[in-house]
């Protein structure tokens, strides 16, 4: 039975639920389709990425102290973070995968590394 590729219109045999002539025309059209949300997931990993980035470079020794100010001017965005981490007493960790903050007096940062029992 010839059927037409979904992809590139050129006909072919196999299979009766076959949909494409070829896996590179079967990698194109999946592509193709997510595209747009791909772009925009690959530009939030991105930020996630800097971020991390940016904590880790602040923070060589696994708890630094800097001010919030000194990761803004690297470019930080404190609205993207992969997970909170609420202590017992009530604080908020924030982290980019590994590397973490938590909020101090007078915009000040603690910078730490995510601890095994953290969830």
């Amino acid at each position: 039975m010839k059927k037409k590729c979904v992809e590139c219109g050129e006909p072919f045999h196999g299979r009766a639920d076959k949909k494409f002539c070829s896996a590179h025309c079967r990698s194109s059209h999946n592509n193709r389709l997510n595209r747009d949300f791909n772009n925009f997931m690959r530009n939030i990993n991105n930020i996630l990425r800097k971020n991390r980035r940016i904590m880790a470079d602040l923070n060589p020794n696994g708890k630094a102290y800097v001010h919030r100010d000194k990761l803004l001017e690297q470019g930080f965005k404190f609205a993207y973070f992969t997970n909170e981490y609420v202590t017992k007493a009530g604080k908020v960790y924030r982290f980019c995968y590994d590397q973490g903050y938590i909020e101090k007096d007078n915009g000040f940062l603690t910078l730490v590394v995510r601890q095994e029992y953290v969830e």
